[in-house]
């Protein structure tokens, strides 16, 4: 079975500093029928304005993955990291008993444009931690590049959570295929361009979501970038 979301159907929030689609309910944004897809809770697409951000706030219990299109964001948190989160890395939190952290676009006239992932743990009351890569668009090019999972396989971050997360470029022929386990869930967010899903054509912004399939195939690609997770149900 594969449902379409329609980037437009996302929830939509204008904070001025801060414009936000919401793929599942977040914050004002309440819709019972998108309260998350197995243990995937949030992907929030950000933009936040120059010399603008997130004040210093709590998070607990939840791994946390930013994925930042373009600009840059500043992160800082009570575990002492000062990072900068540039396109092509992928940062992890995991947030465990209690951490505390803000995030901030220190550019003066560019916009930083994002992904904010919440994955729901399988283990609670950790002691926070943080990691962030770079994955070089070519080791994403007509390929899903393995960049989050429960082992840190690969080379790819590790999330103390029962998922894995893919990053691809496609484009003209390319195409490519995962298998999938039928008795788990799996997510497709088109972050930009075109690619069919199994079949089913996806714009900017649209998302696939997966259950009771045992292949994913994409192709059919116009200059597209994809995320893709593998989902305890």
């Amino acid at each position: 079975m594969l449902i379409v979301r329609k980037s437009k159907d996302r929830g939509y929030a204008d904070h001025g500093w801060l414009k936000s689609f919401h793929s599942f309910s977040f914050a004002g944004y309440y819709d019972p029928q998108h309260m998350g897809w197995g243990n995937l809770r949030v992907i929030n697409e950000d933009w936040i304005a120059a010399g603008k951000g997130f004040g210093t706030h709590g998070h607990r219990d939840m791994e946390i993955v930013t994925y930042v299109l373009s600009g840059l964001l500043a992160h800082k948190d009570s575990m002492g990291n000062v990072k900068t989160i540039p396109p092509g890395d992928v940062q992890r939190m995991s947030a465990g008993a209690g951490v505390q952290h803000s995030e901030f676009n220190h550019a003066p006239d560019e916009t930083t444009h994002l992904l904010q992932i919440w994955i729901a743990p399988n283990v609670t009351g950790i002691q926070p931690s943080y990691e962030q890569k770079t994955f070089a668009d070519t080791e994403k090019q007509g390929n899903l590049r393995l960049v989050a999972s429960r082992d840190g396989a690969q080379g790819s971050v590790l999330i103390h959570a029962d998922a894995c997360l893919y990053a691809g470029l496609f484009d003209g022929e390319q195409t490519a295929q995962l298998t999938l386990d039928p008795a788990r869930k799996c997510y497709v967010h088109l972050v930009r361009g075109e690619l069919a899903v199994n079949g089913v054509a996806l714009a900017t912004g649209d998302a696939a979501l997966i259950e009771d399939e045992s292949l994913l195939t994409l192709d059919h690609a116009q200059e597209a970038e994809v995320l893709v997770f593998d989902l305890s149900a």
